[in-house]
């Protein structure tokens, strides 16, 4: 048995197919890079995009042959609107990194209802704002996954599974309805509004596919890297390092005592629903990670991301420098967005050794941090962190990552983990696998790594503390 996956995204869209062993093979991706038409926009071409997705699962159809069924992995919050009647976008989507409404979730915050700039709600607000300021139009909101579905099934189904709908910021805390305060204050009509489906389960056949298989599964990305890694047991744990980095745990059914944000800087999550059962988690967040070791192809240090590896081994220490990855702010669990990268302890012996080694370590202290607050606000004690993402293929940050932490680091055996995560609900739907149990065993990691040394927490803590706060008027930013 096989599913196609459909994975979609910020940057790029891919297809491929997961066997009931685990193996992911016949991958065809396509670059999706969003545009920038200004600073604080994050535009994309929805019409271009689904096609880009269309074109891979296609190929990797005809490479692979039938499937079971499909599943699907995607970037949360982005945000389209389409005409019902046309099917085609109406705007520019709008990408989740966007920031053109923070005014208006500042004015929405003053009046007592929470919403964030990194939501769907105040872009499909501004969508509308732009495009139907009457509300007489018949239009369809989705993120990516709702826009996919809706061409898959050749304009059958407009729907979006919890775990999507869960980052909208438009429905209630408990995740059971949509928040008329909110939908009549941004004068969003119900109409507008996908229908929610589980995360596992049929859909529909996916008759714009050859042999049209079933859909029978859909998860934001986070969520299924958390299924991927075998993270669906109460207390499991994981991590992506990717561009920026994600940590999520699974909860069960018990959803965390916060509404929004815990003291320590974590959001709950709905990790998936099944048979209208919900299973919840909690996300740590590191606004840049991969990031910063761009950044130093970016000053010639170095001349690839793979290379980093390389040249922080040919030290075998920073020799007393210190870096905190806060090029974007910093997230949990300080959320303080103005503060800003910083390299502490450089002297004039130091050498881009040192520095590439400083950030590696950097953006595993940020790591630890993000342990230590999930296990702050959930109340757990966590004894493993499994991780996937670019920066897991280097074993230098990964020992530094397990030394922060002081927990054993199991690196997945496939660099994105979200693939196996929507092919494994799918799976569960058609019965590739018999329960969740079975799922949870099908964790093998590439490799563990056992702490060996120990960092200086409290010199971490205040090169953190001083790197804050370095434009006050965004540090005040609070969403």
């Amino acid at each position: 048995m096989g599913v196609l996956v459909i994975d979609l995204g910020t940057s790029s869209v891919r297809a491929s197919v997961v066997s009931a062993d685990g193996t992911v093979d016949h991958e065809h991706s396509a670059p999706t890079l969003p545009d920038t038409p200004m600073q604080g926009l994050v535009e994309f071409d929805a019409r271009q995009y689904v096609n880009a997705a269309l074109d891979c699962a296609r190929a990797t159809l005809e490479q692979s042959g039938p499937v079971d069924a499909v599943g699907i992995a995607n970037q949360r919050a982005s945000t389209i609107v389409w005409d019902r009647e046309t099917g085609e976008p109406v705007a520019p989507a709008q990408g989740w990194q966007d920031l053109r409404t923070v005014g208006d979730c500042l004015v929405l915050g003053a009046e007592g209802i929470p919403t964030a700039p990194n939501e769907s709600a105040t872009k499909l607000a501004n969508i509308l704002d732009t495009v139907d300021p009457d509300r007489t139009r018949d239009l369809c909101f989705g993120t990516v996954d709702s826009w996919l579905i809706w061409n898959l099934t050749d304009s059958r189904h407009h729907v979006s599974d919890l775990s999507n709908a869960a980052i909208w910021g438009l429905l209630n805390p408990d995740g059971t309805h949509m928040n008329p305060a909110i939908l009549d204050r941004l004068r969003i009509p119900a109409s507008v509004l996908p229908r929610i489906v589980d995360s596992t389960g049929l859909i529909d056949n996916a008759t714009a596919l050859p042999g049209a298989p079933p859909i029978c599964s859909v998860l934001g990305d986070q969520q299924a890297s958390l299924v991927g890694q075998g993270c669906v047991t109460p207390g499991a744990v994981k991590a992506t390092f990717g561009t920026g980095g994600m940590l999520d745990v699974c909860l069960g059914t018990e959803r965390p005592p916060y509404s929004r944000r815990g003291r320590s800087g974590t959001f709950p999550i709905v990790a998936w629903r099944q048979d209208n059962e919900v299973t919840w988690g909690a996300e740590a967040v590191m606004l840049s990670a991969g990031t910063n070791v761009e950044w130093l192809v970016d000053l010639g240090i170095i001349d690839s991301s793979a290379q980093a590896y390389e040249k922080a081994s040919s030290v075998d220490s920073t020799d007393g420098v210190l870096y905190v990855p806060a090029l974007l702010g910093l997230g949990t669990p300080q959320w303080d967005y103005g503060a800003r990268g910083a390299l502490f302890g450089a002297t004039r012996g130091t050498t881009g050794a040192h520095v590439t080694r400083a950030v590696l370590e950097g953006v595993a202290q940020r790591g630890a941090d993000l342990l230590a607050a999930a296990s702050e606000d959930t109340g757990l004690s966590f004894t493993e962190l499994r991780v996937d993402g670019g920066m897991s293929e280097n074993p230098l940050f990964v020992q530094a990552l397990a030394d922060a932490t002081q927990v054993p680091v199991e690196v997945a055996p496939v660099r994105e983990a979200t693939t196996l995560g929507a092919g494994f609900l799918a799976g569960l739907s058609i019965g590739m696998f018999s329960d969740w149990s079975e799922i949870a065993d099908s964790w093998a990691p590439a490799v563990r790594v056992e702490p060996k040394a120990e960092f200086d927490r409290e010199q971490w803590a205040e090169a953190v503390s001083r790197a804050g706060h370095w434009h006050e008027d965004l540090s005040a930013l609070d969403f």
